[in-house]
């Protein structure tokens, strides 16, 4: 055998890279072993037992924060959020011209665009404008018709 055909791998002296397999590690199989007993899992506690898994928040014991922070308020699960754009805000627009959410969004008065858009009360309206929205209060219905306008609801 030449010294080219022990460099060359063929299928016949396929090996892997020397230090690339190693033993497997057979833990809890005597002291001889030198992981037996408690298999490298220290003495007691919860880490050392199977299936044990630490759950979100815990803190070892210590009161978690969750548990240490007052409650505050109420949140109303069934509400739902509006982008708020009130009647005054509309003064910079033409009397005759309409109104839609995506006009408001262009003109970076509504800044997310995943709500729907809410008109509220506050201010005056001097122009008639159609209003198109998801949603009105009652006042600001009154003055966009007071100011001889329409509202008209988005679906």
């Amino acid at each position: 055998m030449s010294a080219n055909e022990t460099t060359t791998p063929n299928l016949s002296n396929l090996r892997p890279p020397a230090g690339s397999r190693h033993r497997k590690v057979r833990v809890g199989r005597g002291m001889g072993s030198k992981l037996g007993k408690t298999a490298g899992k220290g003495n007691k506690g919860g880490k050392s037992r199977s299936g044990f898994r630490l759950r979100r928040g815990f803190e070892g014991g210590q009161m978690p924060l969750h548990r240490r922070l007052p409650k505050r308020g109420f949140r109303n699960i069934f509400g739902k959020d509006f982008a708020a754009v009130n009647v005054g805000q509309l003064g910079r627009f033409a009397a005759g011209e309409t109104v839609t959410p995506e006009r408001l969004r262009e003109l970076g008065m509504v800044r997310d665009r995943s709500l729907p858009v809410k008109i509220l009360g506050d201010g005056d309206l001097g122009a008639a404008l159609t209003v198109r929205a998801h949603a009105f209060s009652r006042s600001a219905k009154e003055k966009i018709s007071a100011a001889g306008g329409t509202a008209e609801l988005v679906g």
